[in-house]
């Protein structure tokens, strides 16, 4: 059965581009495939837009600016609320889609649905809040003052992990700012975006504020970060990426925010029931089957637990059932595609071949060509590519640490900055850990840690800004200064 035959609504699932409010092929023929990655199967196409195609989009979005920016905040919230009501009416098409083109579990599209939907609610609230302040004058008689005003067209180019959320998180701040958007998606997951575009348009988003825009993904970014009406750009990807987006956007001197990679460590004090933190580790570890940014990269466990830890975590993590998505019983999908595969395959031959050893994780049981079975590596250094690299990939390593100070200079020996785990009950050990380790985001004894309420985002080359929070919105916003002066009365006047 198609994917368009097994939704309530068949028409939230579109295979063409959306600009200035219509559907759009591609004018010169061109398309490509998206592939079911839990089967191999083509999902749908969907087309390569040309460049006359992609600048009609940007027209578009500044025709459509002035009265966007025009409505009350109230006004704008409106409509995003409206879009938010209709994400969470359609929560099960949506998650279907994503679990067909993206391959993780209904459990978890699901809850990306309404992850991303929390995005859009409380952006719709932070515009009404986006609060200019009153200055004390240094100049007599004289008023000084801000407003913050949206900074124009946004450029949000997303990724294909969370297809949906991503674009929401940044899409509700530009929105509710009072900016166009101009998506991206990745190629490997079109649909999610394009699902969204159709509730945009059933929520009254006027036409040309909200455009999907699909082709490759250089020549579409080149344009968007060499165009000057494009005022700002948000990025969430690889690290290299990011780095030529930003290099190619300093010719018009954008706003770029970008969210890169991570390398998180998973550290564990030695007051740690040995159990408790495992079983945490693994839901770190395996969550989007480790295709997560925020995912624990480098397992630290102290010394004294190191062996009853690893024991509980190969029980637990040899329970996760791999799988179609779809399938009730999964915990864990295929990956992406098929280099995906094979860059976990080297990253295990890596860590072995230089002394690791392979303690579970046997890749013949994988039920599919882009299926990869959760893999536990102990004994791993920091010459080894599953230290050194964001594996994005069910591959899990474990190295013993004896003190404190020792945890915080492995974990900091990293050129990501993103997120850091920490479980312990150690008071002074918490405070140290938090001041000592050299990221954006430090979470205590708690695997989840996000929310629209959350500044993201990290340090070091793990990007520029924040989303979510009271601060994502300033993404899209300028802070306008006004000076009032008195004039002089006239005399006589």
């Amino acid at each position: 059965m198609s994917l368009a035959a097994r939704l309530s609504d068949p028409r939230l699932f579109r295979q063409y581009a959306y600009v200035n409010g219509r559907w759009a092929h591609s004018e010169a023929g061109r398309e490509e495939s998206v592939i079911d990655p839990a089967t191999d199967e083509v999902i749908g196409r969907i087309p390569v837009l040309e460049a006359a195609q992609i600048h009609a989009a940007i027209d578009a979005a500044d025709a459509a600016f002035a009265a966007w920016r025009a409505l009350r905040a109230e006004e704008r919230a409106e409509r995003l609320m409206a879009w938010r009501n209709l994400m969470l009416d359609y929560r099960e098409d949506l998650a279907l889609i994503m679990s067909f083109e993206q391959g993780k579990s209904m459990a978890d599209a699901r809850g990306e649905v309404e992850y991303g939907a929390s995005f859009v609610h409380w952006f719709a609230e932070e515009g009404k809040r986006a609060y200019g302040q009153t200055l004390p004058s240094h100049i007599p008689n004289a008023a000084l003052g801000t407003i913050k005003e949206p900074v124009g067209i946004a450029a949000l180019i997303t990724p294909w992990n969370f297809p949906l959320a991503m674009i929401t998180r940044k899409a509700g701040a530009a929105l509710a700012a009072g900016c166009p958007v101009i998506v991206k998606p990745a190629s490997e997951t079109p649909f999610s975006a394009l699902a969204l575009a159709e509730l945009a348009e059933r929520a009254n988003i006027p036409s040309g504020i909200f455009n999907v825009v699909l082709g490759d993904a250089a020549e579409v970014s080149q344009i968007l970060c060499n165009e000057e009406r494009i005022k700002a750009l948000s990025f969430t990807g690889s690290t290299r990426v990011g780095k030529l987006l930003l290099e190619q956007s300093a010719g018009t001197v954008k706003r770029v925010s970008l969210e890169l990679g991570g390398n998180a460590p998973f550290i564990v004090g030695p007051d740690m029931d040995p159990r408790e933190a495992a079983m945490a580790a693994v839901d770190a570890k395996f969550q989007t089957s480790g295709q997560d940014c925020l995912a624990a990269n480098r397992i630290l466990v102290h010394a004294s637990i190191h062996d009853e830890f690893v024991t509980h975590f190969t029980e637990r993590m040899q329970a996760l059932v791999v799988g179609n998505g779809r399938d009730s019983e999964t915990h864990l999908g295929p990956l992406i595609h098929a280099k995906a595969v094979e860059k976990a395959a080297a990253i295990v031959d890596d860590a072995v071949s230089r002394g690791a050893t392979l303690v579970a994780g046997d890749q013949s049981e994988a039920p599919g060509a882009n299926f990869f079975m959760p893999t536990l590596l102990t004994g791993v250094t920091s010459d080894m590519m599953v230290w050194r690299e964001e594996n994005f990939a069910p591959v899990a390593g474990i190295t013993p640490y004896n003190d404190d100070d020792e945890v915080i200079t492995m974990a900091n020996d990293t050129e990501y900055g993103l997120a850091a785990y920490a479980y312990t009950h150690d008071i002074r050990r918490i405070w140290k850990l938090l001041r000592g380790l050299e990221f954006g985001m430090v979470s205590v004894n708690s695997v989840k840690m996000t929310g629209p309420v959350v500044p993201f985002g990290g340090v070091k080359q793990s990007g520029l800004g924040r989303e979510g929070g009271p601060t994502g919105i300033d993404e899209y916003l300028e802070t306008k200064y006004y000076c009032l002066g008195a004039l002089p009365s006239v005399s006589g006047s």
